[in-house]
């Protein structure tokens, strides 16, 4: 399985998408391949980041990750095994609600492909 964008978050259960109107959204309703949730292009648009990380703090989404344009997230079945990436910047991410009921980010080892 493979995807960039919408292609990347249809095997989750939930993320971000601009898909369905003029702004970001939850959606609902992915094919749930893996569990929890997915925000592609995390630093490709300003608001990405602060909105996924509202919706995982507040509990609208599960815990998940996230992925910069040009990073990819490779699962084996539904692990996570690495991220690589075809930037040097690049980089794929952890989200989870903190203890705080805040978003804790952990950016995740990320082999560059250059």
């Amino acid at each position: 399985m493979t995807g960039l964008s919408a292609g990347s978050l249809c095997w989750f259960e939930t993320g971000t998408t601009d898909s369905f109107g003029s702004g970001l959204a939850p959606l609902s309703g992915g094919l749930g391949l893996i569990p929890g949730s997915h925000s592609p292009h995390y630093d490709g648009e300003a608001s990405r980041r602060p909105h996924y990380h509202r919706l995982v703090a507040e509990g609208v989404l599960p815990p998940g990750y996230a992925a910069d344009d040009g990073a990819a997230l490779v699962f084996r079945g539904t692990e996570l095994a690495e991220v690589v990436a075809s930037r040097p910047a690049a980089r794929g991410y952890r989200v989870e609600r903190g203890p705080a009921g805040d978003a804790v980010e952990t950016a995740l080892p990320t082999r560059y492909l250059g």
